[in-house]
């Protein structure tokens, strides 16, 4: 049975590409069935803006101006980055009491999967008939139960083709090329920089992820082997690598409310390979000059206009609309997942319910077995049968064939 009330949708933690394509799916459908939705708040800054009664009302917006909104990036109803405490989840659960609010939509990673299994508990420990539902969203695609996460494959997109970017450059230039990409605990991202690969010498050369550690000298053995085959060497460096038993490899410093250390927004990673790269490179080849740049991603990764999967954006837009619809069912609270249903041609996906506590705050690795042994690149075979159909069509690449030339 579904308990009529308000609607609250908020957004959280690092946005995407296509994070307002879940939400607009939220307020179309819940617009759609004014019996059991009557209002349809949305949250300015998630659970700090339910607190502090920020909201907007979705029915006083421009119908065709929402589809325009979906089509953007970032969060439109803004972020938020607020621990769950037991505190904060007591009042917004007050807050929705005193608004009638029945449906809570969430929309973000494990942090807000947690912080609505939180809310979700305390409300039924308080016998208030609330609906929460969690819609997935993270570039890292780290998110467990889902097959896959929307937000992952338009930043998946952006990182494969930034890479062929450099590639080109780095073809044309010559010397060693590191890039640094989100990923604190998984290497789903970083990994798709292999889609950059169309000639058999392409760039990304070597690959390291969170799933092995990193070692500063088989980093260097790695580099100095690519170097001497092909006199360049272009690398895809994970910001989550870490020594063994998790050991920093650069420890900023900084934490945020769930205690997560600060890895983007600095290039204090790359900067440190480098650096540790050039000396190692001066001891294996004293007097070589060695031409050694890095480059750190960061947040372009998020939220890059223009560079979106349609897949992703289309997946999004479903994971909205299939809270909504589960929420009608009686479903009771939990979080949206996709399950693949086909492969390459045939690819697609259904929708399910899975508990917030299967989602809440832990997070799922990339298997390790789709890195190699030595865990310096990925099992090409193992990973892109799973990427190709969420990433879509890339730029087409070409060579000059070089006839007559002294050397290609």
């Amino acid at each position: 049975m579904v308990n009529p009330g308000n609607v609250v949708i908020g957004q959280s933690g690092g946005p995407t590409a296509v994070i307002n394509q879940t939400l607009i799916g939220v307020v179309k459908a819940a617009l759609a069935e004014p019996k059991y939705f009557r209002k349809v708040y949305g949250a300015i800054h998630g659970i700090q803006g339910i607190i502090d009664e920020n909201f907007c009302d979705f029915a006083l917006e421009d119908p065709a101006n929402l589809e325009v909104i979906a089509g953007t990036p970032s969060a439109a109803l803004k972020s938020v980055r607020l621990k769950p405490t037991p505190e904060v989840c007591s009042q917004v659960l007050e807050r929705f009491k005193q608004h009638d609010v029945r449906f809570f939509f969430y929309i973000g990673g494990n942090d807000t999967a947690e912080t609505a299994h939180i809310i979700n508990e305390m409300a039924a420990q308080d016998g208030y008939a609330l609906t929460c539902m969690h819609c997935p969203k993270t570039i890292d695609n780290d998110l467990r139960v889902t097959d896959h996460c929307p937000g992952y494959g338009s930043a998946a997109k952006f990182v494969a083709q930034a890479f062929m970017g450099d590639n080109l450059d780095n073809r044309s230039m010559g010397g060693i090329k590191i890039n640094v990409v989100m990923g604190r605990n998984a290497g789903w991202l970083t990994a798709a920089s292999a889609l950059a690969r169309i000639f058999p010498d392409d760039g990304p050369h070597l690959i390291y992820c969170p799933e092995s550690d990193f070692s500063m000298p088989q980093f260097g053995g790695d580099v100095l082997k690519v170097y001497q085959r092909l006199g360049r060497c272009v690398i895809a460096l994970s910001e989550g690598i870490h020594g063994i038993g998790g050991a920093d490899i650069v420890d900023l410093g900084e934490t945020d409310s769930h205690g997560n250390k600060q890895l983007s927004g600095s290039g204090a990673l790359g900067d440190y390979v480098a650096a540790q790269l050039k000396s190692f490179l001066g001891r294996a080849q004293p007097g070589a000059k060695h031409r050694i740049r890095a480059d750190t991603f960061g947040y372009l990764q998020r939220c890059f206009p223009g560079v979106t999967s349609e897949v992703d954006a289309a997946e999004a837009r479903l994971a909205g609309t299939a809270a909504v619809a589960a929420a009608l069912a009686g479903s009771t609270s939990g979080s949206i997942a996709f399950r693949r249903t086909g492969e390459g041609e045939q690819y697609g996906i259904d929708t399910f319910v899975t508990p917030l506590r299967s989602v809440a705050k832990e997070t799922k690795a990339m298997p390790r077995d789709w890195l190699n042994a030595a865990g310096n690149d990925v099992v090409e075979d193992r990973l892109m049968p799973y990427l190709r159909p969420l990433v879509g069509r890339l730029p087409a690449i070409g060579r000059l064939a070089m006839k007559g030339a002294k050397q290609a």
